[in-house]
């Protein structure tokens, strides 16, 4: 049983496809990336996975099941447009969700005073939303996201407006949720967050599936021919095109794509004849990279 299936769904507005013809597995348990840049179609994706706007032909199946209001239930979605009552307060809106989702009250106030605590927003229970910062905003909506523990979770952009810290307390809660068997789809432009966190990924670009599948498999069809290098000297080597395809240079240290049929080790003879050389490392390709390089080719 797939925990979501997206089945050749497509959708326009006027002559524009916002997106076309994309069809998505999704297993259970799993962290799943949906990524792509701006105006690739993830948000109208995410919107016809929740039904808040119906897909132009395809179908769209949670646990198996036709989409439908009781199986929404069983889904929580954190929009990339915030949407909080403004004027009410932090608790009040906590379990006016929480009643929304059909909680019953003790387990609702034991929830409420849980999660305040453990996003360290007890003290600012009684405050309205309107003073809180944008950060304590965030949390706060991720919360009611997770209240009544869906078992499938939809975060778009879940960490905009955070800093490093709590940030770092939102990726804990979800691998904890993962843990407890819940199914995380999220978007996100943080490359980084989705290399640590995602088992597959699903690259959308001018609506179409571009790159898809289990993260390791992807990073490995694009080969191991990247080398981060650090070292001090002329970087006159960095400019052999015969040697390097391309390199970024991040000021501490350089990641270098060869070219075909170059080795490793014909690059380091190369760069010891220039510099000294304190760090030699062959890595696969970063998905930010891979990200970059897909789009950038279509």
């Amino acid at each position: 049983m797939n925990a979501l299936t997206v089945i050749n769904i497509s959708k326009a507005f006027g002559h524009f496809y916002a997106v076309k013809e994309l069809s998505l597995e999704i297993l259970p348990g799993k962290i799943y990336g949906l990524l792509g840049p701006n105006g690739a179609g993830k948000t109208t994706t995410i919107r016809m996975i929740m039904g808040i706007i119906l897909p132009d032909q395809g179908e769209v199946r949670i646990f198996d099941q036709p989409n439908s209001i009781a199986v929404l239930e069983q889904v929580g979605y954190l929009p990339e447009e915030r949407g909080l009552y403004r004027k009410m307060k932090v608790d009040e809106v906590m379990q006016f969700f929480g009643e929304l989702k059909g909680m019953k009250k003790k387990e609702l106030s034991e929830k409420v005073l849980y999660w305040l605590n453990r996003m360290e927003l007890t003290e600012w229970r009684k405050k309205k939303i309107e003073d809180l910062s944008r950060g304590m905003q965030q949390k706060l909506q991720f919360i009611i996201t997770i209240l009544n523990k869906p078992r499938l979770l939809i975060l778009d952009e879940p960490f905009t407006g955070l800093d490093p810290i709590n940030t770092n307390l939102l990726k804990d809660i979800i691998l904890e949720l993962k843990d407890q068997g819940t199914t995380v789809i999220f978007s996100t432009h943080l490359m980084e967050q989705v290399e640590k966190l995602c088992d597959a990924i699903c690259l959308i670009n001018k609506g179409q599936k571009v790159l898809a599948g289990n993260l390791h498999d992807v990073k490995k069809q694009y080969g191991r021919n990247r080398i981060q290098l650090q070292y001090s000297g002329d970087a006159a080597f960095l400019s052999d095109t015969s040697l390097i395809a391309h390199y970024d240079d991040y000021g501490n240290y350089v990641e270098i794509r060869l070219q075909d049929q170059v080795s490793s080790q014909q690059l380091l003879q190369r760069a010891l004849e220039h510099a000294e050389v304190y760090r030699f490392e062959i890595v696969e390709p970063s998905l930010n990279e891979i990200f970059i390089e897909t789009v950038k080719n279509q």
